[in-house]
């Protein structure tokens, strides 16, 4: 099958283009998806890239199934051993490889949306801030967690910018439930980005294996990023890595969760 088949022109140009760092912008609708699977089948096809080298990051596991599914009609072949996958997903994927170095069991729980709520519920009656629903619900005390956690936030570091007593007590919160978190020998959802971008900035030597390994990484719908997904992608990039990113900073829909819009606006200046 002809990869450029059925692109148009602009297509054709991004799937095709041979800069080292690129940023392909398109409105909704247009395609994008479907240039950024081209351009993964026609690094392997065309430019004799490794399958196995190629790392393609996307939001959802939908996505990631149907850009699989997209890769094995091109190509015709299995992507199961690919890394083609959400954040999560192939972040969760490279801890449990690296879990001794990292000081990790490789058979590490992953904490859903539920079973983190539980623990801050916990650790809410622990520290007697349980009776007061009003300023510490969980799910308000759970999204002050995740952010600091996007941002790349320690909970010794939360404490130390505190500036009120509901901010003093969130950092005392967020120290426990990862207190807690370890000793059930869990992470969760935010854990598996960041604690594998500060044990790969810790581990100078798995980074660069990492880096040398990924030599081509694509990312979808880069405008929904947040600060750690975006710095996560700098990390593995290195300063030569290939970077190609498609988005749309019209369409951002993940603000609400942290995404930074100035990650796709800052992209030529990055």
């Amino acid at each position: 099958m002809d990869i450029l088949e059925g692109l148009n022109e602009q297509q054709q140009a991004a799937v095709t283009a041979t800069e080292r760092q690129i940023l392909v912008i398109a409105g909704a609708g247009s395609g994008k998806t479907k240039v950024l699977v081209s351009r993964l089948a026609w690094l392997i096809a065309e430019q004799g890239v490794n399958p196995y080298q190629v790392m393609a990051v996307t939001f959802t596991n939908k996505a990631a199934n149907e850009m699989k599914q997209r890769v094995e009609s091109l190509l015709n072949i299995n992507t199961r051993w690919m890394w083609i996958g959400t954040f999560h997903a192939l972040s969760a994927r490279l801890l449990r490889m690296e879990a001794e170095s990292f000081g990790l069991s490789r058979d590490f729980i992953i904490y859903d949306d539920g079973d983190s709520r539980a623990l801050v519920k916990r650790a809410l009656a622990e520290l007697h801030l349980d009776d007061d629903d009003k300023n510490y619900h969980p799910g308000a005390v759970m999204n002050a967690i995740s952010t600091a956690k996007n941002r790349l936030q320690s909970p010794a570091d939360y404490a130390q910018l505190a500036g009120n007593d509901w901010e003093n007590n969130i950092g005392r919160i967020y120290g426990r439930y990862q207190e807690m978190l370890k000793a059930a020998g869990a992470l969760d959802f935010d854990d598996l980005l960041t604690r594998l971008y500060w044990e790969l900035q810790r581990r100078p030597e798995i980074l660069a294996k990492y880096q040398d390994r990924f030599g081509h990484i694509l990312v979808d719908e880069y405008q929904d990023t947040n600060h750690c997904q975006y710095l996560l992608i700098k990390l593995l990039a290195g300063a030569s890595g290939h970077i190609f990113a498609v988005g749309d900073p019209d369409q951002s829909i993940y603000r609400w969760r942290g995404a930074d819009i100035s990650n796709i606006l800052d992209f030529s200046q990055d």
